[in-house]
């Protein structure tokens, strides 16, 4: 039962079970891995000790994340973000690190293991934030894009923390210096006893800083002109194979350089990233190297879940959860702060201390590396596993507490009071960004004039310097609303990206003026249903209209004409608003669609009869034209 093939079964099978069943309870892939790690280690017994050696293996998933968000990080947008990053992103992870490493130095721990716990617990998860704020349509609020800079920081902090780790254990690495400054170590070095590879041992600390900037220039200088050439003659020979091969092959040889000047693998990869941020090849880079880095990465947490010493939970749970939830208060008050310094407000501040409050998968990253550089004890390891496994259980918590508050607050800062609104027009305009501003800008263009309301201050300002007038305010205000004329108005554009709030808009213009003209933004069909029911009139679908062009190009290049295509696309476009209003009639909040028997009937004849009026139209314009 030790065979490899078996162990390989065992971690794909949990994976392939536990990973699903969280993202379907909103926990997030991570806390799946974590979940198929503790089934198959300490609750089933079906791994054991192996599992050391394949979190190596693993760890090349942490490598290719890096190298990836490199990838990501092109320089020209750091910079635009600079002041985000540096100053809210670096406040953050700089006080958050040095509260805990207080708060663990008073507990008796020296100041190399307090301060690389506070390293590891001052993160954030990235996967779980950004997967809940992209799934609540929260991203692109002032606490989403807020919370963002902050992730994004701590992406790139992880570089300098595992560069500084090391550095951390020198005084117990078994190391001795000769008398001319060279560096040789002993029979038995921190990985384990082996003799490792190294272009730095016996070098005197001249020679070894000359070897180490010279590895860094290779890696810049190859990342320069090397990648292009070589991606070229790949390309040359049409296997599509190689180009993941090469994409291997960069990550893997250039953590075996890292390894021999002594650095870590993941700065190396992340600093090929950067500079590679803006070839032409970026692109493909990413696509060949995502699955194997999301596998990798997977398989890394899994060990980590197997790895996880229960009897440390059993035998004080109360104790581990006061650590976990004090975790979380720390940061949270730190985050509270901040978001007053940066002027963050209402839901915005709330959302922003909420969410980041949790430690993170790099927190694992982070132990597991201290652990092997003899920086963090394996007892306290263990401790700190479950801590930030528990908070991160909690997170989901914490957004259900921020959706409590956002209810009972309204949005507008306090020091930005709602503006003064003395126009009023035909049409309203609720929220003003993407798909706002276009209504706003046809509409005005056509000489009509317009009031806009907006939640957001630097929209409003944004606005007003290219010559737009617009009120600040919290839309779903009825005050506002009032004052913006919405007894008069003709027409009220609800453009708000916040689903809830645009519901509740909706719900509360339809009661007042029930011969209100009401038009409103959906993000997919389960919003339209829901405002349609709420009294909207015409509901527009953010991809739907762009989607039905795309399918026009699409028919006027397989054989149609231009106006064939463009019939096709009207009576398509004319069917599904019909469509729309028929599911409405059968579809219930309280069932998912795909169990929704009526639902699904109903589609399938309304897919009957979209068939038969294109068919019909094609033979109309066919007669027409004999």
């Amino acid at each position: 039962m030790d065979t490899f093939l078996f162990q390989a079964s065992i971690y794909l099978a949990a994976a392939v079970i536990a990973v699903p069943i969280a993202a379907r309870l909103g926990l997030g892939s991570v806390l799946g891995y974590l979940a198929a790690g503790i089934i198959i280690g300490p609750v089933l017994g079906l791994v054991g000790s192996e599992t050391q050696d394949l979190q190596h293996f693993a760890e090349f998933g942490v490598v290719m994340m890096l190298f990836i968000i490199g990838l990501e990080l092109e320089p020209r947008a750091l910079w635009n973000m600079r002041h985000r990053l540096i100053g809210l992103g670096g406040m953050q992870i700089v006080i958050s690190a040095a509260a805990i490493m207080a708060g663990a130095m008073m507990l008796g721990l020296n100041w190399s293991v307090a301060l690389a716990i506070g390293m590891a617990l001052s993160l954030s998860s990235t996967a779980i934030v950004l997967q809940t704020l992209s799934e609540k349509g929260l991203m692109q609020t002032g606490g989403g894009r807020s919370s963002f800079s902050v992730l994004l920081t701590q992406d790139i902090a992880v570089i300098p923390f595992l560069a500084l780790l090391p550095l951390l254990a020198m005084g117990s690495l078994p190391m001795e210096m000769s008398q001319d400054g060279s560096i040789h170590l002993t029979a038995e070095d921190a990985h384990g006893g082996h003799h490792s590879m190294s272009l730095v041992e016996g070098l005197p600390g001249w020679g070894v800083t000359l070897v180490t900037v010279s590895a860094i220039a290779i890696v810049i200088l190859a990342g320069i002109y090397l990648t292009r050439p070589v991606f070229r003659f790949i390309h040359a020979a049409r296997l599509r194979e190689m180009y993941t091969a090469l994409a291997l092959l960069i990550v893997v040889g250039i953590s075996f350089l890292m390894m021999l000047v002594g650095l870590s693998p993941a700065l190396g990869a992340f600093l090929a990233g950067v500079v590679l941020a803006n070839s032409e090849f970026r692109h493909e880079l990413e696509s060949d190297l995502e699955p194997f880095k999301g596998l990798l990465l997977g398989l890394f947490f899994i060990t980590v879940g197997a790895g996880i010493n229960f009897e440390v939970l059993f035998r004080d749970p109360f104790g581990l959860l006061a650590l976990a939830l004090g975790i979380i208060v720390l940061k949270g008050l730190i985050l509270y702060g901040l978001s007053i310094a940066f002027k963050l407000h209402g839901r915005d501040q709330w959302l922003f201390t909420l969410s980041l409050a949790q430690a993170g998968e790099f927190g694992f990253v982070l132990v597991s590396f201290s652990v092997q550089q003899n920086v963090i004890p394996v007892g306290i390891s263990e401790v700190l596993l479950l801590v930030i496994a528990l908070s991160m259980l909690i997170t989901p918590l914490l957004f259900i507490i921020y959706e409590v508050i956002s209810r009972r607050i309204t949005v507008v800062a306090p020091d930005h009071t709602p503006d003064e609104i003395d126009e009023q027009g035909p049409v309203i305009i609720a929220g003003i960004g993407r798909f706002g501003q276009i209504v706003n800008r046809l509409v005005q263009a056509s000489g009509f004039k317009t009031v806009v309301l907006d939640r957001d201050m630097e929209t409003i300002q944004l606005m007003r310097r290219f010559g737009f007038k617009g009120f600040l305010g919290d839309p779903t205000r009825p005050e506002l609303l009032q004052a913006a004329g919405l007894e008069r108005a003709r027409v009220l554009v609800v453009a708000m990206d916040d689903p809830d709030s645009a519901l509740r808009l909706v719900s509360y213009a339809r009661r007042e003026r029930p011969d209100l003209h009401i038009v409103a933004r959906a993000r997919d069909r389960t919003q339209v249903y829901k405002l349609f029911k709420a009294g909207a009139d015409d509901i527009v679908r953010e991809m739907f209209d762009s989607s039905l062009r795309a399918g026009r190009y699409v028919l006027e290049n397989i054989g149609l004409s231009e106006y064939e295509a463009a019939e096709a696309e009207q009576t398509f476009y004319h069917h599904d608003r019909y469509t729309i209003r028929q599911l409405a009639e059968v579809w219930r909040e309280d069932i998912p669609a795909s169990k929704n028997q009526a639902y699904i009937d109903r589609a399938k004849e309304l897919q009957k009869e979209l068939e038969t009026a294109l068919l019909s139209r094609a033979s109309e314009i066919e007669k027409k034209s004999a």
